[in-house]
């Protein structure tokens, strides 16, 4: 269960470096029509090419290059030499419909491990200092001291130690948080960037209940994939001995009757959830009747156009030179 950054393996029927040069070369620029002008003209300057709107109807002949967040299903054919996406989950595209054979799947992520860090700690430091509590008592117009705790010495567990997850853990750990990483099994060598530690789920279970019983905060960094669909389930929620519970990752890794169990039983203390299964949640929603929850609108690592620039340009390169680009998926795996 490698995090978000992890580096993926090469796709069966796929070059090292993705579309070969003579094909990428002819390849026609399909931009989905949301994007801002301003973006579309610098995608221009780095494919040299003029773009033409991604669209239903924009399946004509010749190999494609396409940039957007959803491809239309005339468009999964075998003309598709690469696909960019502006987000950085690519579940949804994959779950869409078969994958083109050989089509290079590439995502965007940019500064969002930045900004989804931000967001955690922004939440972690609100806890500490009572400013939930602060706000209610403000409210009923009460003065009243209430006691407040320090972050320094206490664990954040992080579910995905890739990029996302990476900067998560280090923006707490300067704060003298313990962060612990969790993947699907743990690396050899020194931890990676950011934690003091990484475990395996998969191969040190014993370990991870451990952690999770000692963590007060547990934060979801993973892309949902066949083996994180429902991950966090009555099991792990159990192990919990009151963490704040903080999804970032995706609605759908949380099995949502165990996470009210766990807060209606005070295992977990508090929910931060940014994510949902399913999103917009509609006003009638149970979502917004969980106790001591609060839910954000998807918002904690929102993408901007300077970040798919950035990415595009990058993937670009990596092609151009014959490489497999850092933030290519493996369609198999779904990251």
């Amino acid at each position: 269960m490698p995090g978000p950054g992890a580096v993926p393996e090469a796709v069966p029927g796929e070059g090292p470096g993705g579309p070969a040069p003579d094909l990428l070369a002819r390849a026609r620029l399909l931009v989905a029509p949301e994007l801002s002008a301003s973006l579309v003209r610098e995608l221009e300057r780095i494919a040299g090419r003029g773009a033409e709107q991604l669209g239903a109807g924009g399946a004509a002949d010749g190999p494609l290059l396409c940039v957007g967040a959803v491809l239309p299903d005339a468009l999964r054919t075998e003309r598709l030499l690469w696909f960019h996406s502006v987000n950085a989950g690519t579940d949804p595209l994959l779950a869409a419909g078969p994958w083109p054979a050989g089509a290079l799947l590439t995502r965007t992520v940019g500064r969002m491990g930045e900004r989804i860090a931000q967001y955690v700690l922004g939440w972690v430091l609100a806890e500490c200092q009572a400013v939930p509590e602060y706000v209610a008592q403000h409210a009923r117009a009460e003065w009243r001291r209430l006691p407040t705790e320090l972050v320094a010495g206490q664990t954040a567990l992080v579910y995905g130690t890739g990029r996302i997850g990476g900067a998560v853990a280090g923006l707490l750990r300067s704060c003298g948080v313990r962060t612990v990483g969790v993947g699907r099994t743990a690396r050899t060598g020194a931890a990676p960037a950011g934690f003091d530690r990484v475990i395996g789920a998969e191969e040190d279970p014993d370990a991870e209940a451990e952690e999770l019983a000692g963590a007060r905060w547990v934060v979801a960094a993973l892309p949902l994939t066949g083996a994180t669909e429902g991950f966090f389930g009555a099991g792990r929620f159990a192990a919990m001995r009151g963490a704040t519970f903080v999804n970032v990752g995706r609605g759908a890794t949380v099995d949502p009757v165990a996470l009210e169990d766990a807060l209606r039983g005070g295992g977990v203390r508090r929910a931060v959830l940014d994510v949902l299964p399913e999103e917009p949640a509609a006003p009638g929603d149970p979502v917004w009747r969980l106790p001591r929850t609060v839910i954000t609108s998807h918002s904690a690592g929102i993408t901007a156009d300077e970040d798919v620039a950035h990415e595009f340009a990058a993937c670009w390169e990596a092609v151009a030179a014959g490489r497999r680009p850092e933030l290519a998926v493996n369609t198999g795996r779904g990251y």
